[in-house]
């Protein structure tokens, strides 16, 4: 099991005791939004390394354009993996081993703080 897998899991038990219906949807989008803020943090990353080192690879408006398909992809990516069996697969798998925990601090700062610091260094430089 992957860290976003246990991500998936830690999130969806501790929205399936208050939200019965809605929490394989808020596991998906706080998974995908995980996802999608390091790929964020990683082409700033690279967009300012490049930048530094007078290399043009391609435009603002193309780099955000992929960013955007790179992000419907991995939105898309877990869907398919988070809705049907693979989710069971994993919840049996969860139900062999002590359960996985991660407090609710760290659920809360860890997108946050990743789409922070992408926009940190968005304007930085």
């Amino acid at each position: 099991m992957n860290y976003f897998n246990k991500l998936y899991l830690t999130v969806f038990s501790r929205f399936k005791s208050r939200f019965k219906q809605k929490a394989n949807t808020i596991a998906l989008f706080y998974v995908s939004l995980v996802e999608i803020g390091l790929t964020l943090l990683i082409g700033v990353f690279f967009i300012k390394f490049l930048d530094q080192m007078k290399v043009v690879i391609m435009s603002g408006s193309n780099a955000w354009l992929l960013f955007i398909m790179t992000a419907l992809f991995v939105h898309f990516k877990n869907w398919v993996n988070f809705s049907g069996r693979k989710r069971r697969v994993l919840n049996a798998k969860l139900s062999n081993k002590k359960e996985l925990q991660y407090s609710l601090f760290i659920l809360i700062v860890l997108p946050l703080g990743i789409i922070g610091l992408s926009l940190l260094m968005l304007k930085a430089l």
